[in-house]
């Protein structure tokens, strides 16, 4: 028996760009360390423990963002509460979008995800940290 999906992962990946707004690796270079910036790494800690990270970026899992992000909840993270603009990221640029498109549906408002994720990041040399 198999099931039938009603959405399959790259349907809901490109409905969340329709929301989110996803930008180039160029543009995220550009916007590392600028002042109001905050680089959101939605990775497992597996994945950073294995591939290194980008230096400064807040580590998020994807799974901990709703309850880091809302105010009312006991998990929350004060840096969610700044005024800042996020730029989310995780590996390819797959859960950075859907993970963009519940940050905004939850009030977030200044919400980008990385186009391609922390494998485009690397490809372009940008800067990382192995510690």
């Amino acid at each position: 028996m198999s099931l039938i999906m009603k959405k399959g992962i790259y349907q809901l990946v490109e409905e969340a760009n329709q929301v989110v707004e996803e930008i180039s690796i160029t543009e995220a270079l550009s916007l590392y360390e600028n002042e109001g910036i905050q680089f959101v790494d939605l990775r497992d800690i597996r994945e950073l423990n294995r591939e290194g990270r980008i230096p400064g970026a807040y580590h998020c899992p994807r799974g901990m963002l709703e309850f880091w992000i809302d105010p009312q909840s006991p998990y929350a993270k004060s840096i969610f509460q700044q005024e800042l603009k996020f730029v989310l990221f995780c590996g390819g640029g797959l859960r950075s979008a859907l993970a963009g498109k519940a940050a905004i549906e939850m009030g977030l408002t200044d919400v980008v995800h990385m186009q391609g994720g922390y494998s485009a990041w690397r490809q372009a040399d940008g800067l990382i940290s192995t510690s």
